[in-house]
């Protein structure tokens, strides 16, 4: 059971979305929020799993929200939900630690789907907006020495990983491509994070395309 809070600035959304999610038997709504400020307070009280949370709100919006949240409580999962396709928008909540962008056009399916997703460890987004974090970080730079240890850390089997990530591949694609189980790729996963210090898969693969540490896919 997914428990989700929703914070968007608009109630009659957040109703919907709630109705929507309230047909789901593995999905629960636990709170909303009206903005940032009510998104942090409902946080710390609710603990939630996942939190969908809009940009556009009074008070505090929620990039800053989302940068709060994720220095408080780390383990909760931040979804942006948003009518705005900025690229600034977009590059500041992926680096605030958000797991996923995603935009309100999409269709109650695909929103299911993705928040499936994100019990698995996989990052929600469209393949238009991951293909604009790809474009944005995909010059390499120059590595310092400190980035050239960290990264020489990484085993065999987690620069093949983290290939795959960069490529959009999914867990389950990934095991079936490796032959090995779900669980293992979740394990390298999450040491692949600790090694880079990052956060999430996105940083991980916006990382792995910046440093030239991976083959750039089509």
């Amino acid at each position: 059971m997914q428990r989700i809070l929703l914070v968007d600035d608009h109630v009659l959304f957040r109703k919907g979305v709630a109705a929507l999610l309230a047909k789901r038997e593995d999905m629960e709504v636990v709170g909303e929020a009206g903005d940032g400020l009510e998104a942090v307070a409902a946080a710390r009280e609710i603990h939630p799993d996942v939190i969908l949370m809009d940009i556009g709100m009074p008070k505090c919006n929620g990039l800053d929200a989302t940068r709060r949240i994720k220095r408080e409580m780390p383990h909760v999962k931040i979804v942006i939900l948003t009518v705005s396709d900025d690229d600034n928008n977009l590059f500041e909540a992926i680096k605030s630690g958000a797991q996923g962008y995603l935009l309100k056009d999409l269709e109650p399916y695909q929103l299911y789907d993705l928040l499936e997703s994100i019990s698995r460890g996989e990052a929600p987004l469209s393949g238009a907006i991951a293909a604009k974090i790809l474009k944005e970080f995909s010059q390499p730079k120059h590595s310092t020495a400190q980035e050239s240890d960290i990264v020489g850390d990484l085993t065999a089997r987690e620069f093949s990983i983290l290939q795959l990530v960069t490529e959009g591949k999914t867990n389950k694609e990934i095991a079936s491509i490796l032959f090995i189980s779900e669980n293992t790729v979740k394990i390298h996963l999450r040491n692949i994070l600790e090694k880079l210090h990052l956060q999430n898969r996105i940083q991980a693969a916006v990382y792995a395309v910046r440093q030239g540490l991976v083959e750039e896919s089509s």
